[in-house]
């Protein structure tokens, strides 16, 4: 399969759980995710944070450590690579569905978190000025209060039965209309609205491709390419940049 990453203007690059396994990381799905072990539908949700809090910390602040100690693999590298070597008039918006900060620990400078960064706290109060702040401690014994108007503290991600943040659909729906290539990487594409931009950026006539360990099944008819392998492999190869 040929690819010359200079003919594309618009590149658009979805990321999941899929593309950190290399770096230690669970995926979500599947027999060894997070899911597996976790009851995340409900200690993921936002009703658990208003009535259990300390439940929500154990889960998600329970992540901090191991993403802590967890570097980028050569996947993510390839990215940052490709973004920092892109030539005038090419543009790429890296929009990633996972919560572990790690492209921009790559070096990727246009990142879009759908669903936040597990790295960072904020208040709960949506009236509170507190910014998000790094915060590497779990909090899964005891749940921490802001220090400005006492409320419960909690992680700076999108939880089950919230929205996703303006903003960032903003800037993916903006990235979509023009977009002349769509490349998902390492994720199951089976979850809105993730799994709902391939057909954005087909209706657009983007090139789109798959990149994953596993197939989709049942099929994507939006993607027109598959590649199967393990990211942290195939990605690079793909991009003329094999480590």
């Amino acid at each position: 399969m040929s690819f010359d990453r200079h003919q594309y203007q618009r590149i658009v690059v979805l990321t999941g759980a899929g593309i950190s396994v290399a770096s230690g990381l669970h995926t979500y799905r599947g027999p060894d995710g997070v899911w597996a072990a976790h009851d995340v539908e409900r200690l993921g949700h936002a009703r658990a944070l208003a009535e259990s809090p300390q439940d929500t910390w154990r889960l998600f602040g329970g992540m901090r450590g191991p993403i802590a100690q967890a570097r980028p693999n050569a996947a993510h590298r390839a990215l940052a690579r490709w973004e920092a070597e892109l030539r005038p008039g090419q543009q790429l918006l890296l929009v990633t569905q996972n919560v572990d900060g790690l492209h921009q620990a790559a070096g990727s400078r246009h990142v879009c978190e759908l669903h936040g960064n597990v790295m960072l706290t904020r208040c709960s109060n949506p009236d509170c000025d507190l910014p998000p702040f790094e915060d590497l401690a779990p909090h899964t014994e005891a749940v921490p209060r802001c220090p400005r108007c006492g409320s419960v503290l909690r992680p700076d991600i999108v939880l089950f039965g919230e929205p996703l943040p303006l903003q960032a659909l903003w800037q993916v729906d903006r990235a979509l209309r023009d977009c002349d290539l769509f490349l998902a990487i390492g994720t199951s594409g089976l979850v809105d609205p993730a799994a709902s931009l391939v057909r954005y950026a087909a209706q657009a006539g983007a090139r789109t491709v798959f990149m994953n360990l596993e197939p989709l099944v049942p099929p994507n008819p939006a993607f027109q390419e598959t590649v199967l392998g393990r990211a942290e492999t195939v990605l690079p190869a793909w991009l003329g940049w094999p480590e």
